[in-house]
């Protein structure tokens, strides 16, 4: 691991993030849980979103060539693309939040877990010391 990865990763581990993910031993234990309403109209957001972005503009392209014009595509599928992109916002904003700080704190618990063990097995080995 390069001096400036391990600069970064020892600089983040001391971050109040960083050191409550791993005191707190953040896991994922919330997605047991059946979601708030809230929740899963986000969740349901999200999933619409995906039925009107890529498949929604491509139908707009297939009816613009069968009734030959062109602007149907050229205006419709960028509105289309872009009302995509609104919806799944809000689903995120909905759903998002909580989940989403959740999975980030056991993520950067992992992450730095591993990489700060790693810390300490470089410089064992560059010091010569067995890890204990």
């Amino acid at each position: 691991m390069s001096r400036i990865t391990q600069k970064i990763i020892r600089k983040a581990a001391n971050t109040r993030f960083v050191q409550s993910a791993i005191a707190d031993k953040a896991d994922l234990s919330l997605f047991k849980e059946r979601p708030n309403p809230r929740a899963m109209a986000g969740i349901v957001a999200i999933g619409i979103s995906y039925i009107i972005g890529w498949p929604a503009v491509a139908l707009l392209g297939i009816i613009s060539i069968h009734l030959e014009k062109p602007l149907i595509a050229i205006i419709g599928g960028p509105l289309t693309y872009g009302l995509s992109h609104l919806v799944f916002i809000l689903g995120m904003y909905l759903a998002g939040a909580d989940y989403t700080r959740i999975f980030f704190r056991w993520a950067t618990r992992k992450f730095m877990e591993k990489r700060m063990g790693n810390l300490d097995e470089n410089s064992n080995r560059k010091s010569g010391n067995p890890k204990s």
